[in-house]
């Protein structure tokens, strides 16, 4: 609450010289300009608008989305752009306060978790609250797509078929990545995936029929796991003779390796492609090939 209330305030200094600066200020570029705060907005927003418009993300890669706090510029920026994609959800309940103050009745937002259906799960307390991982199953990224698709149309009528076209190629391989990753759950000889670490992939073993088990529920926000936690993690493993543990990516990777210590098993990094590392970022890592990096290493853990 502290938090949001401080953006509020923020916002509210800043709105003086941001009203009517975004309409009247030139453009530094005939570009649609495009924001998202974290990675898979960003992944997908780059390969459907092409070389159309500019996409920024906010939140760095590497950078930690549950402490992040935007800047002035940030909001400055937030304010000038045509389209914002965001999660949406509790963890982003303060991008509300922000957009009810920035004068751009031009902007367009999608928010993720208003895309598809979502799912509630428990956390560490046993509340029920709603998974905001969306982006992990194919299927929903599709329709996640088709949304930003409309964004664009909406901005840009000028290039909507370009964006159909760019909309169709898109779906073809996440329609192709679907199908690779249902044909590895469907034919493995076990259904049950282990992470030793966070599990924020409810949507995508919730797609797949996988069962998991994992050191936390959802995207917990706790570091310490308990002994016997462990102690069931490495148990299971053994007398299922599980060959991979997961980590996730960002992740220091200590509770997996505990478990592997204990077990024969193979420490493997699934990628929830929530954020992403600044040297894959340079690399050009994107959500279809870190996907398909999970599809290789899901085929291990289920063989």
């Amino acid at each position: 609450m502290k938090k949001f209330l401080s953006l509020v305030l923020l916002t509210g200094v800043l709105l003086a010289c941001l009203t009517g600066c975004t309409q009247n200020k030139a453009r530094d570029t005939d570009k649609i300009k495009i924001m998202t705060t974290v990675f898979p907005q960003y992944s997908f927003a780059k390969e459907l608008a092409g070389d159309k418009c500019e996409v920024s993300m906010l939140i760095p890669p590497g950078g930690e989305s549950h402490s992040f706090e935007p800047t002035t510029s940030d909001i400055l920026e937030l304010s000038k752009c045509d389209i914002f994609i965001y999660t949406g959800g509790e963890s982003d309940g303060w991008i509300d306060g922000i957009l009810a103050t920035v004068n751009n009745p031009k902007m367009k937002t999608v928010s993720l978790v208003d895309c598809v259906e979502t799912i509630e799960t428990t956390d560490d307390h046993n509340h029920s609250k709603t998974d905001e991982h969306v982006w992990t199953s194919p299927i929903n990224a599709i329709a996640i797509c088709e949304k930003i698709t409309e964004a664009l149309k909406s901005v840009d009528e000028e290039n909507a078929s370009y964006y159909d076209t760019q909309l169709a190629t898109y779906k073809e391989k996440l329609g192709a990545l679907d199908l690779k990753f249902r044909d590895i759950a469907e034919n493995g000889v076990r259904n049950t995936i282990v992470f030793g670490d966070r599990f924020p992939l409810t949507y995508f073993a919730h797609e797949y029929g996988l069962e998991y088990k994992a050191a936390f529920p959802g995207c917990s926000e706790d570091t310490e796991v308990s002994a016997s936690t462990v102690k069931e993690l490495v148990d299971y493993v053994k007398s299922e003779n599980i060959p991979v543990v997961y980590k996730i990516e960002l992740s220091s990777g200590n509770i997996a390796d505990t478990i592997a210590d204990e077990t024969n098993a193979e420490v493997m990094t699934f990628y929830s492609c929530h954020n992403i590392s600044k040297d894959d970022f340079e690399k050009g890592e994107s959500y279809l090939s870190l996907m398909e990096k999970n599809a290789e290493s899901l085929k291990i853990a289920l063989y």
